[in-house]
């Protein structure tokens, strides 16, 4: 599977990005609001590995996007969580030497787009750590709402964090085009 935007191409991971995968993965400017941490370049590279026998659009299975420019260089990751026929969870992360051009924006609409267009699920939804402003900022300029806040629900590290939801619809995603 892969998709095309003005500035982006998104398909599969590589093992030859497992390298830049865990330089930003493992950044903990990156890493503290997300549910994983690469310990080591060979874990993410097991990580690569097990995602080359996902099969795109498998039910409970999760489907990693790279983010790569034109020329190949690996930008960030875009995950796809195929939870039934109905609901797509996603989640994205980008490279902080990148963050700031609109790119995450740029791949969640192509993501949207397969989603609802080619797909026809109903529901995306995205989990998200409150204190991370900047990806809730991004969710609402999508046209995603919030739609639940669960206190203290996740581990983070020692301590636990809250988790925020928020979803969009397929006639709000029609609503927006």
């Amino acid at each position: 599977m892969e998709l095309t935007t003005t500035r982006l191409r998104l398909d599969a991971l590589r093992l030859q990005d497992a390298s830049a995968l865990f330089a930003y993965r493992a950044d903990p400017e990156v890493s503290r609001y997300q549910g994983w941490r690469p310990a080591s370049v060979d874990e993410a590279q097991g990580f690569i590995g097990r995602q080359q026998s996902v099969v795109f659009d498998t039910p409970e299975s999760w489907f990693q996007f790279a983010l790569r420019l034109p020329e190949g260089t690996l930008v960030g990751d875009l995950g796809l969580h195929f939870v039934d026929d109905a609901t797509v969870e996603l989640g994205i992360t980008v490279a902080p030497a990148y963050q700031g051009r609109g790119l995450a924006a740029e791949a969640l609409r192509a993501a949207l787009s397969l989603v609802f267009d080619e797909l026809r699920r109903h529901r995306v939804v995205a989990s998200v750590d409150p204190r991370n402003q900047s990806c809730i900022r991004l969710l609402e300029h999508l046209g995603m709402r919030k739609e639940a806040h669960f206190r203290e629900s996740w581990r983070d590290g020692d301590g636990w964090a809250d988790d925020a939801v928020y979803a969009m619809l397929a006639d709000e995603w029609q609503g927006r085009r």
